[in-house]
């Protein structure tokens, strides 16, 4: 009896031994995504394209310096986690390095051009879709995602520095930075969203911050929020000293409590101070028992985006640390209990109907018509104090549309939420394809958005980065100047959270 007990016990180690192990679902989502990214490279010029659908066949005709950026730190992401050997990392990224060598740019400021062409890398002035008129742009904060991936690869790749250095050394940030867009009276402004070489047919202003070359033709709006994606080429100017430290605080937290903003989508709470001799209104929006800095359109990755890259948590424990977590927990608190979809996370993403479209929280962002959550666009207005009388509360929310990619960002603040989140998206609809997950779900249609952006998927695999290879990605980033720089700017702060 022993003998056969003992066989027996023997079979089963055996077969506990030789058990198939379950891979990690985030390591799963890793390859997949990535998986997606190489489909969308131009096996020619080595630049990948902005979208491609779910089957992995057909890639967009354009792309952006956003997108270039995304492919390469992608790169160093699957390298890290070991999805691609080392060789072919620094063979990709190589390759991609040249061929940003040989696009044409803006000479005076040194920055790449919006839109160009991933099959042949000329700069887009005719439209590929509808063959409408491009007038070729220079987006400060397209540049400023092309830009980190730079100085991503420069440190994550020392074979590649003088490469990546190379292309880097001229971009100029100072180029796109008002310094009286506030007014005479404050010592620091905010950058435009950008220029155009040749004066477009719609609104722009003259003009030159460099006096170098000729002049531009500004937009007619700054990036003037801090709490929106275009932070990370206010970063990277201040670590490069194109832009001075002061301008961090320039930014608005919330507009200010006056009738004269009474606009915005609610009238903030706080007060002013001064930080670096620049005067701050250190405002936040109250959401659902939360205090909050809100962002411009009510999105995750307005909020967590520049996150992937600067680990603004720890740098600035009294604003960042804070204000991170209560916007994932605002997102959660929408999708499951106000608007009770059943699932969260909302940001600007390809809309399920067809075209892209921007969605958020309505209620914790400035914009007064904010990103909406759903499809019908059903919106809040609680009003800005005397200055304009709230309206009643929704009696409910249509067909929300939730975005994969913003999940993934909300992971170092609510990762068994977003675990779990992530896992019923993937099982309820047909959201999971063979480059991980769509770009989009309306949930209470069950409609589903099959393409799959770079940009989404580059974030997909920042956040992945760091959180499975213990923050690579933001100590590749920050190594050097940019610690030295910013860190000491996010410890002064304590935000009216």
């Amino acid at each position: 009896m022993k003998r056969i007990i003992a066989i027996v016990c023997a079979a089963l180690l055996c077969t506990a031994f030789t058990a198939p192990v379950r891979e990690d679902p985030l390591m799963r989502y890793a390859r997949d995504t990535w998986r997606s990214l190489t489909a969308s490279v131009d096996p020619g010029t080595h630049l990948i394209a902005d979208n491609i659908d779910g089957t992995l066949t057909t890639p967009s005709r354009y792309t952006s310096p956003t997108n270039i950026g995304a492919y390469m730190w992608s790169a160093v992401v699957a390298r890290d986690l070991g999805i691609i050997k080392p060789r072919e990392a620094h063979g990709r990224i190589a390759k991609t390095l040249a061929a940003l060598a040989s696009l044409e740019r803006h000479g005076p400021s040194g920055m790449f051009y919006n839109w160009y062409d991933p099959a042949s890398g000329a700069v887009l002035r005719t439209w590929p879709d509808d063959g409408s008129t491009v007038h070729p742009f220079l987006s400060s904060v397209d540049n400023g995602w092309l830009a980190a991936a730079l100085m991503v690869v420069r440190n994550a790749v020392p074979a590649l520095r003088g490469q990546a250095e190379a292309l880097l050394r001229p971009m100029d940030f100072g180029f796109y930075y008002n310094p009286v867009s506030r007014g005479p009276d404050v010592k620091a402004g905010a950058l435009r969203g950008g220029f155009w070489d040749v004066k477009p047919s719609g609104c722009s202003v003259q003009g030159n911050y460099r006096g170098r070359g000729q002049d531009v033709f500004y937009t007619c709006h700054h990036y003037d929020t801090l709490n929106s994606e275009p932070r990370i080429a206010s970063y990277i100017g201040i670590a490069l000293g194109q832009i001075p430290a002061e301008h961090y605080f320039a930014l608005w937290r919330t507009l200010p409590d006056t009738c004269d903003w009474g606009w915005a989508e609610q009238k903030p709470v706080g007060s002013w101070t001064s930080h670096m001799g620049v005067p701050v209104f250190e405002g936040a929006y109250r959401y659902k028992g939360l205090q909050l800095v809100p962002t411009w359109g009510g999105d995750m990755f307005e909020e967590l985006m520049p996150d992937l890259f600067v680990p603004e948590s720890t740098w600035g424990p009294r604003s960042w640390g804070i204000n991170h977590p209560r916007h994932v927990r605002a997102q959660i608190i929408h999708g499951l209990q106000e608007a009770k979809y059943g699932y969260w996370g909302f940001s600007p993403a390809s809309n399920p109907a067809g075209g892209y479209r921007e969605y958020g929280v309505d209620a914790i962002g400035q914009q007064s018509d904010g990103y909406t959550s759903d499809q019908e666009r059903t919106t809040v207005d609680h009003g800005f104090g005397d200055c304009r009388p709230a309206q009643a509360e929704p009696a409910s929310y249509g067909d929300g549309v939730v975005t994969p990619h913003a999940v993934f960002l909300a992971l170092p603040y609510a990762r068994r939420e977003a675990v779990d989140n992530l896992a019923r998206i993937a099982r309820d609809f047909d959201a999971y394809g063979p480059g991980g997950f769509y770009d989009a779900v309306a949930v209470r249609s069950g409609t589903v958005a099959r393409r799959h952006l770079a940009l989404d998927q580059g974030m997909i695999m920042a956040a992945l980065g760091n959180l499975l290879g213990r923050d690579a990605l933001r100590r590749y980033f920050t190594r050097g100047q940019v610690e030295r720089a910013v860190k000491p700017l996010l410890r002064i702060e304590e935000f009216n959270v």
